[in-house]
């Protein structure tokens, strides 16, 4: 698969996981009232279960450049986690930064490992 191809799928994956985030935070804030913290928590979590899924099935080229490295890398945060972890301590709440650390990646391991294991 050529180099200019695969770009235009991570960026067509990409625009379809920032949407898929966008949503899934808007409905989970409207619906249910969650936090930007308990929302991040969940994209990422969903985010590491499919990349398991992508990585068991040893995906490689277009699947994993559109679904692994596009919709995966834009649905899933980073900078947020960090963003609520920083704000949390800045707030004054260091054991709410440390629980919110400790459970997205030991949920996140963990939705990896069980996406592999269902796959596999």
């Amino acid at each position: 698969m050529s180099g200019p191809l695969l770009w235009a799928l991570v960026a067509l994956g990409g625009a379809a996981g920032a949407a898929a985030r966008y949503a899934v935070h808007h409905a989970l804030r409207t619906r249910w009232g969650a936090t930007s913290t308990a929302s991040t928590l969940v994209v990422n979590v969903v985010g590491s279960f499919i990349l398991g899924m992508l990585v068991a099935q040893s995906e490689e080229g277009g699947a994993m450049a559109l679904l692994g490295i596009g919709f995966c890398g834009a649905f899933t945060t980073f900078s947020t986690l960090a963003l609520d972890l920083w704000s949390a301590i800045d707030e004054g709440h260091p054991r709410r930064a440390a629980v919110n650390a400790v459970l997205s990646l030991a949920l996140g391991l963990g939705a990896a490992y069980l996406g592999m294991l269902l796959t596999s």
